[in-house]
């Protein structure tokens, strides 16, 4: 019942930054947490961050902690990744999530996805 679209993905020099964004739409919307995945060529999908729609708490992967930054806007049902410092290793597909509960690689919903490319 939820729909997620992403955007913002594209290429950009190791260094650069990034800003996703996702729309949701759909039902009770704050019964959701909203969150991001992302999968790399001949890798499993892994969890990158989340955040609660109600209370707002906020989980990172240990991997990007410090340079990425999830938020929310309530009002327009997004959700935004702004991606700093960027690696090589953060090239993948990107993934928008929606669920009460986002754990590892579980969630109810799921965007298409956006690709992120980190030249060297």
């Amino acid at each position: 019942q939820v729909q997620l679209v992403e955007s913002g993905g594209g290429l950009v020099q190791a260094g650069g930054s990034l800003r996703l964004s996702c729309t949701a739409s759909g039902p009770d919307l704050r019964r959701y947490s909203l969150g991001w995945f992302r999968q790399a060529p001949g890798k499993e999908r892994e969890f990158v961050a989340r955040i609660g729609w109600r209370i707002g708490s906020i989980t990172y992967a240990d991997s990007v902690k410090g340079r990425f930054t999830i938020s929310r806007d309530n009002d327009k049902n997004m959700v935004f990744l702004q991606m700093n410092s960027l690696l090589p290793e953060a090239t993948a597909v990107y993934y928008c999530a929606a669920a009460p509960v986002i754990v590892s690689s579980h969630s109810d919903y799921w965007g298409q996805g956006t690709q992120v490319t980190v030249s060297s």
